[in-house]
């Protein structure tokens, strides 16, 4: 056969050249490596067997105390319809739960894929460029892989999450259960949420957003706020997630995610904006710590800082070792702080009940008292008067006008005063909250090895003072 000549050759060998350059760049697309998990395992000792301590014996303790002197005190002042927090057996025994927060689209769903090697499975979480998670996703330990509608998770009991039932109907079809055989999934649990996007009305989601929100926040023993380089504007509900975050600072692990997108000296100018956007909206003296890394299955972008990513994900992963081997302490802790907002609640309300009491007369009209106790408790003493106690600190106390909508609901003389509440048998429930709270629940902190360091009982270890610790750690 005759070679072609001239222009025609020319055209052959540029086509070959086009088609092999092709396939080098398609080679090339095939060939991204992923990235060595290795540091995961070893950060979080998942090759290792869960420790053999007496989880479930210092739980039944736990559950013991609050049933016998914390919650009949809660149900005879209704506690829970002033904070909107009933603690439930479920609650007392769960897991560590992790909570992941951010605008849309920065990563959280490929974060907890590359984090619990869901990647390539049947139960990969959906990303995208686009809002792409529209769900309250929990994922969960489970004996095989399945997904459990949030109307089921709701219904049962047994698990922490059956409260969630008040948010209604609407909400329970945007809750999504995943039950995975993972070591680390058997430690903990991980929420996904939907991403914030701004300027979307609050109705269009048919359910109350915020506050679903508040519920998961609560419950959080660690808080992932995510960004990325290109969403760093603070908008109006990105304002409300970190004022409902207030109190809660210790908890929060703010992550730049994609960092390895950047160069160094945009990245630089990314984390400096990112640092100048939040400062104001963290309630803390001390610069929030951020974590600068790129969390998904891909290996880091050539020519980047892979070694300073490397130990700032390893550094985020000690901080979720450290939640997981802390479980029980910071249970034991919750329940106690949670034991003193009841008290100081019961003491508050009595005090209301007392003021009322002695201010009636047989001509008085009951409503115009109360109503004038209610409008100015300060003229009163009352909270003034709750601080003279013993224990009580100031940054404990309510907000003075959630009492005004806690008694349109619940009228003063429905409640007894606490020197009403003695039985001969079973003591003084005010008695009995206080011994929990003093004694029973710092015993319990103290037997399962707490208790035998220095000063391991006070406030800054068990974050049961006054003000939360600021727990963000230079390193």
């Amino acid at each position: 056969p005759t070679r072609p000549r001239g222009p025609g050759l020319f055209c052959c060998c540029l086509t070959a050249l086009l088609l092999l350059g092709g396939a080098d760049d398609v080679n090339e697309a095939e060939e991204i490596t992923t990235r060595d998990r290795t540091h995961i395992d070893s950060t979080l000792k998942l090759t290792e067997d869960s420790p053999k301590d007496d989880y479930a014996g210092a739980l039944q303790r736990l559950r013991k105390i609050y049933h016998n002197a914390i919650r009949p005190l809660e149900l005879s002042y209704k506690y829970n319809e002033l904070r909107q927090h009933e603690i439930t057996d479920g609650e007392i025994t769960s897991k560590p739960m992790v909570l992941f927060l951010g605008p849309w689209s920065v990563g959280k769903s490929t974060m907890v894929n590359y984090l619990l090697g869901l990647d390539d499975t049947p139960y990969q979480l959906y990303t995208g460029a686009e809002p792409t998670t529209s769900e309250f996703t929990v994922l969960m330990h489970g004996p095989k892989m399945k997904t459990i509608e949030g109307i089921v998770m709701a219904a049962d009991s047994s698990r922490s999450f059956s409260p969630l039932e008040k948010f209604g109907q609407n909400f329970l079809e945007k809750l999504i259960g995943i039950e995975i055989p993972h070591k680390l999934l058997e430690r903990v649990t991980f929420v996904d949420t939907p991403g914030i996007i701004e300027n979307r009305k609050q109705q269009e989601r048919g359910y109350p957003f915020n506050e679903v929100c508040q519920w998961f926040i609560d419950r959080a023993d660690l808080i992932f706020v995510v960004f990325d380089p290109t969403k760093l504007d603070v908008g109006q509900e990105l304002e409300m997630l970190f004022r409902q975050l207030k109190g809660r600072e210790s908890q929060i692990r703010i992550i730049l995610n994609k960092a390895d997108s950047l160069a160094t000296q945009e990245l630089m100018r990314v984390y400096g904006a990112l640092f100048w956007s939040l400062a104001p909206l963290i309630n803390v003296t001390e610069p929030p710590r951020v974590y600068v890394s790129s969390f998904w299955e891909d290996d880091y972008h050539p020519d980047t800082h892979k070694e300073l990513f490397l130990k700032e994900e390893i550094s985020l992963l000690e901080d979720l070792k450290q939640v997981i081997e802390n479980r029980l302490e910071n249970k034991i802790a919750f329940i106690r702080q949670h034991a003193i907002r009841v008290r100081i609640h019961a003491l508050l309300v009595d005090r209301y009940l007392h003021t009322y009491k002695d201010k009636m007369t047989f001509f008085s009209d009951g409503e115009l008292v109360f109503k004038d106790i209610i409008e100015d408790p300060d003229k009163y003493f009352i909270f003034k008067s709750i601080l003279a106690k013993t224990n009580v600190s100031k940054f404990d106390l309510p907000n003075k006008e959630a009492y005004k909508d806690f008694f349109g609901v619940n009228p003063i003389t429905s409640f007894k005063l606490l020197s009403q509440q003695c039985s001969y048998m079973g003591g003084c429930l005010l008695d009995k909250i206080e011994k929990a709270i003093t004694h029973e629940l710092p015993d319990l902190l103290g037997s399962i090895g707490l208790g035998k360091k220095p000063g391991a009982l006070n406030c800054d270890v068990t974050g049961c003072g006054e003000a939360p610790k600021n727990r963000y750690r230079k390193h």
